[in-house]
């Protein structure tokens, strides 16, 4: 780090020290013409910030900001390596903040990695748009994941959640199927939502189907334990015989719930289908059938978008590529031969 302080550079360049604070943190707030002088001035004095150096000279770091909704489930942990991965190919570091579903979190990422002048940001669908458009406007691009985007400003990288859940519910009717469950957490996520939509539209094309919806707290292994207990309650003629949760924690919690406490068979009383196929799927004592969302590759997908628009400023119209998902079928669907 160099010897010298903001003040120095402040001196030699006759501006005020917020004026260089400015130049490091909010260059859209300066004048070309001051910015140069900042900047002539820095390099001068030889002043060193280790978080804004590169700022100085170019006004923004060789950082991407990365944000998750829950980097707890498997699923974004391999997106992060997926984005982590490309950045680091492409000479960048990557950032990673966790929003937990909430926006004012979601927010204060938002912030800080302005403030650290990434060149740009991945982050799930946000519920506040107008953010990220005056976060382009100063320079930062933005991909969204996990968003089928036609209709959005922004480029996106996505797993089509519509066509993944219809694969899921049209493989349990191939097998037989009819009283079909869905267990999905929060309908009011996007994906969910989605998946939910496809079930339906599986279900609606199959004569003498019939889909419930089953709630749970979260799309965790707890709670789907707790919603196969219940399932495993019922008479058996109440009980649906096939079941799509909309995620492979709560799929492998709901095959503990039917057979570790009730002893339900599986699958020829009740099959199970989740949704991901995290490396856990293929590992628990029935293995589960799952829909394939590759994280790993979205999450590369999603960091070289971004660096191509950061490349090509000047470039308007977003690009939205959608990932066609693909169903691994196991022993929770289909019946292990003797």
């Amino acid at each position: 780090m160099g010897s010298s302080s903001i003040r120095d550079v402040a001196a030699l360049a006759q501006v005020s020290v917020s004026t260089v604070s400015n130049v490091l943190n909010h260059p859209e707030r300066v004048s070309p013409t001051t910015m140069r002088r900042v900047q002539d001035a820095a390099a001068k004095v030889g002043f060193v910030r280790s978080d804004a150096a590169r700022q100085l000279g170019s006004g923004a770091s060789a950082c991407i900001g990365l944000v998750l909704p829950d980097p707890g489930m498997p699923y974004y942990a391999e997106l992060a390596r997926g984005a982590e991965l490309e950045a680091a190919r492409s000479g960048f570091s990557l950032l990673v903040g966790a929003a937990h579903h909430d926006l004012e979190r979601e927010g204060l990422y938002l912030d800080f990695f302005h403030s650290q002048r990434v060149r740009g940001i991945v982050m799930s669908a946000t519920e506040n748009p107008r953010r990220l458009e005056e976060l382009r406007r100063r320079g930062i691009s933005a991909v969204l994941i996990d968003t089928a985007g036609p209709a959005s400003p922004f480029s996106s990288v996505s797993i089509d959640d519509v066509a993944g859940g219809q694969l899921a519910v049209e493989h349990l009717l191939d097998e037989g199927k009819r009283r079909i469950a869905f267990l999905g957490g929060l309908l009011s996520s996007a994906p969910v939502a989605a998946r939910l939509r496809g079930a339906m539209q599986a279900v609606a094309a199959c004569p003498g189907a019939e889909l419930q919806v089953i709630s749970t707290s979260g799309l965790t292994v707890l709670a789907g334990r707790c919603a196969g207990e219940e399932i495993a309650s019922r008479p058996a003629c109440e009980r649906p015989d096939g079941v799509f949760c909309a995620d492979d924690l709560l799929g492998i919690g709901v095959l503990q719930g039917l057979c570790e406490l009730a002893e339900v068979a599986v699958p020829g009383e009740v099959a199970v289908v989740g949704f991901d196929d995290i490396p856990l799927a293929q590992s628990t004592v029935i293995p589960l059938s799952s829909v394939r969302r590759p994280g790993e590759m979205i999450g590369r997908m999603s960091v070289e978008l971004l660096l191509a628009e950061v490349e090509d400023g000047a470039r308007i119209v977003p690009r939205h590529i959608s990932c066609l998902p693909r169903i691994v079928v196991r022993s929770s669907t289909v019946a292990r031969s003797v």
